[in-house]
């Protein structure tokens, strides 16, 4: 599978986006592919031709990370944000800003993994402090680029979608 057909969108109430996909992967190595720089800079690109020159990572809960992307014609943005609470292996919760701002306020994301099978369930809730910001992501089509990240997470586990 690929793109969107491989995972699952719900905008449930006026804030959240909820975003789940099944990876043919220990729920350790997906946690590691969510919280090691080594790992984000291959996956985390969004669609074809964006590359990630900056990804710092201060995994603790207060500590801080950044991520900034370029593409092929020269434009760039960057993401930003704190992690609020961390359960290795099963739950991370950190707020996001993105530079420059796409959408009013902030949001925060939890991400959730469960395994069964030796496959995990991630299940990402990103909770925008405004519903014009949650409009704003589903009206840009976000979540093509959030699947796009995903298949290309799929790709470097060495399994096939799920």
């Amino acid at each position: 599978m690929s793109d969107q057909e491989s995972m699952n969108f719900a905008a449930p109430g006026a804030h959240d986006l909820v975003m789940t996909r099944i990876f043919d992967a220990p729920r350790a190595l997906v946690f590691d592919a969510w919280t090691k720089a080594e790992m984000l800079r291959r996956w985390l690109l969004g669609p074809e031709g964006w590359s990630m020159p900056v990804c710092e990572i201060d995994l603790q809960v207060g500590g801080g990370y950044r991520f900034a992307w370029r593409n092929d014609a020269g434009n760039e943005f960057g993401l930003s944000g704190e992690y609020r609470e961390i359960v290795p292996g099963e739950k991370l919760v950190a707020t996001e800003r993105f530079e420059p701002a796409w959408y009013p306020g902030g949001a925060t994301v939890t991400t959730m993994l469960t395994e069964t099978d030796g496959k995990t369930v991630a299940t990402t809730t990103v909770r925008y402090d405004q519903p014009e910001a949650r409009k704003r992501a589903l009206e840009i089509n976000m979540t093509k680029g959030v699947a796009a990240s995903y298949d290309r997470m799929e790709k470097m586990l060495g399994r096939k979608a799920a």
